[in-house]
């Protein structure tokens, strides 16, 4: 028997914006203690970044740990969530670094007993004229070396 899921509940829709916000401001401030209590800690988590694969929260916490957070300063626009029953979300957004980068993120997320955590992420950055111009802003495309 196929069950229907009850598809954005306001209570649970307003928890996932929640955390939603709250990841981006630990993204934009490099916290890494609350970056990693976003993510599920197991070796099934997935975060596929712009040019790494990350299987398990180990490869995952390595990477942030490591990286460069120089371009980390981005807006958001056209961000989506998507709740499913009371368990379930799907986050969506496109963004523009400071850098005038483009790219798209996407979370899969689960309320486990100690709250809601990312399941599956992946992170990618696309040519401007792919994507649609947020409010008409000046963006160049990322510059190519030939």
């Amino acid at each position: 028997m196929i069950m229907s899921a009850e598809i954005n509940l306001d209570h649970v829709l307003l928890e996932v914006r929640g955390m939603f916000e709250q990841y981006e401001t630990a993204l934009m401030n490099n916290d890494l203690g609350v970056l990693d209590r976003f993510f599920w800690h197991s070796q099934s988590v997935v975060r596929f970044g712009t040019s790494e694969n990350l299987y398990g929260i180990d490869a995952i916490r390595a990477f942030r740990s490591s990286r460069d957070t120089g371009t980390l300063k981005r807006s958001l626009f056209k961000s989506i969530i998507t709740t499913f029953g009371q368990n379930f979300a799907t986050t969506n957004t496109e963004f523009v670094r400071d850098d005038k980068v483009v790219g798209r993120q996407s979370q899969s997320w689960v309320r486990f007993q100690d709250g809601w955590r990312i399941v599956s992420a992946h992170v990618s950055l696309i040519d401007y004229p792919a994507v649609s111009n947020p409010g008409n802003r000046n963006l160049s495309s990322p510059a190519r070396e030939s």
